[in-house]
């Protein structure tokens, strides 16, 4: 399957011109040719069959062909928030990881002990859409601009959709596995913090606003690691 992302494609288009940079990929690199079947998501889980029946490297040209709606959707919501990572190659990983497994929404969250104040959405978007592409999925996560961790609880604290909350950090206290404590075909919020570690205080603030305390096993994780295995393990969770 060849698969384009078109984020505006509507089921009620019968044509479709896709972007010069899809283009020039689908004509220059790929090589297709009038009558060369593609697949366009939209990354709200719209999949399109098309034909294209003009092969201009700038404006090639779709005759859309099938629609379905929410291909392979999942049964599960997940948003991981994740402190930026000091290298943000790392961060870069976790994302087109995670999209390849499935998550909903990724946010970048500054904690008192973050080594990285600032991320670029727009960079860490484009390596979402690669991996969608790559896994050949019709849903993008939603990449949030980064956010205090104190603004993103208040958030939470108003938020009016139920959802399961955990934290993973490396104090030692009580914790449990995820699968204990986690429901599967729900929505899920998990933090996992920066290379420093939630503060006390950060913890204790989870704690009072009830998030679970999540071990993720004996080992001690990198950042993008221990968040790419809590998406791991709500997707076994959910099959």
């Amino acid at each position: 399957m060849l698969l384009f992302y078109t984020p505006d494609v509507q089921h009620t288009h019968t044509e479709y011109l896709l972007s010069e940079e899809e283009s020039k990929h689908a004509i220059r690199v790929l090589r297709l040719q009038i009558g060369s079947t593609v697949h366009l998501v939209n990354g709200a889980g719209d999949l399109l069959q098309a034909e294209i029946i003009d092969a201009h490297p700038k404006r090639t040209a779709l005759r859309i062909l099938s629609y379905e709606r929410e291909f392979q959707k999942r049964n599960y919501y997940l948003h991981i928030a994740i402190a930026p990572t000091k290298n943000i190659d790392r961060l870069e990983w976790f994302i087109e990881k995670a999209t390849e497994i499935g998550v909903d929404e990724i946010t970048p969250i500054i904690c008192e002990h973050s080594e990285r104040k600032e991320v670029k959405v727009d960079r860490l978007s484009k390596v979402a859409v690669a991996a969608m592409k790559q896994s050949l999925k019709a849903y993008l996560p939603q990449i949030n601009p980064a956010i205090s961790f104190t603004a993103f609880m208040e958030q939470q604290r108003a938020a009016t959709e139920p959802v399961h909350k955990a934290i993973a950090h490396c104090v030692d206290m009580e914790k449990a596995y995820l699968s204990t404590f986690f429901p599967p075909k729900s929505a899920y919020l998990i933090l996992i913090g920066p290379e420093g570690d939630f503060s006390e205080k950060e913890i204790a603030s989870a704690m009072t606003d009830g998030f679970q305390m999540m071990s993720l096993g004996e080992s001690r994780l990198r950042t993008e690691t221990a968040a790419l295995m809590a998406t791991a393990e709500v997707s076994v969770l959910n099959r």
